[in-house]
């Protein structure tokens, strides 16, 4: 097969100065694309800032003889996250991709979890997202041309103890990329979430020496295909981790169907309820309403 090549396509990767973020960056740049480095430089829990992590990641970029851009705005903010999508602007001169990368940690219990700290880890994660990809997705509209990539997680997916701040943006990333994928679809640009795997700064303290084995370089190929002008699917989640790839999808039940069910149908009923036998995959909205 030929390669897959990025020539002249220019990518936007927030979160890049490190994990995850910082091999996407490597490879779409060793692939031929500019790549804009966004990275606050703060801690794992977002506080302090400083944008070396960015410089860091381009000076290795560039030293292999790609080309890239350092970018140290605040995506947690409206500001901000236009100001990513102009960096783009002003030193290439357009903007084909985006992947939305950054975020922070601050776990807890559900009921000993502070406002502040649920609501910073939804700013960087999903409202960040919604900042940097509003004014992107204005400008690939208008060029008809655009890929853009979310991030969820098994936490999002599935849910974790601790974690119901992260838990919740994780999820918010699922509904939005499948919602731009239903609007962008006339204007070809394509949306994917991708749920990954891999050791980073932000994740090594809640991951077993097995799964430490996995690295940011094995979830890069399927980001980097998600974000490639030939990808085929849209509105699609795809998990990633130790060199393995899978379809996340949300099922229904054929369930029960009684138009005038009562709660003891219901409470009567729930094995066949719950039975998944014959499932059904609606991919959109009302694709669900006509089951």
């Amino acid at each position: 097969m030929t390669e897959l090549r990025f020539d002249g396509r220019v990518a936007a990767i927030t979160g890049a100065g490190g994990g995850l973020g910082r091999a996407y960056a490597h490879l779409l740049a060793a692939r031929g694309a500019h790549i804009v480095v966004n990275d606050l430089g703060g801690a794992v829990d977002g506080t302090a800032s400083g944008g070396s992590a960015a410089v860091t990641v381009v000076a290795e970029i560039v030293a292999s003889g790609g080309s890239a851009v350092a970018d140290a705005n605040n995506i947690a903010t409206v500001e901000g996250g236009k100001a990513v999508v102009q960096t783009a602007l002003d030193h290439f001169g357009r903007l084909d991709i985006v992947i939305n990368n950054a975020g922070i940690l601050r776990d807890g219990t559900l009921h000993k979890m502070s406002a502040d700290n649920f609501d910073s880890v939804v700013a960087v994660h999903l409202r960040g997202a919604f900042y940097v990809t509003q004014p992107a997705f204005t400008h690939m509209r208008e060029q008809g041309y655009g890929r853009i990539v979310n991030t969820t997680s098994a936490a999002g997916l599935y849910g974790n103890f601790g974690q119901v701040n992260y838990s919740s943006a994780k999820m918010g990333l699922v509904g939005m990329g499948k919602s731009i994928a239903v609007e962008g679809a006339k204007y070809n640009i394509k949306a994917n979430v991708i749920a990954p795997v891999a050791v980073s700064r932000m994740t090594a303290s809640l991951m077993t020496e097995e799964m430490k084995k996995m690295t940011p370089e094995q979830v890069a190929p399927v980001v980097a295909y998600l974000s490639h002008e030939d990808c085929a699917i849209s509105g699609q989640i795809l998990s990633a981790y130790g060199g393995h790839v899978g379809r996340v999808f949300v099922g229904e039940t054929r369930g029960l169907n009684k138009p005038d069910l009562t709660v003891e149908d219901v409470a009567d009923n729930l094995d066949q309820i719950l039975n998944q036998d014959g499932y059904l995959t609606p991919e959109t909205l009302s694709e669900s309403m006509q089951l």
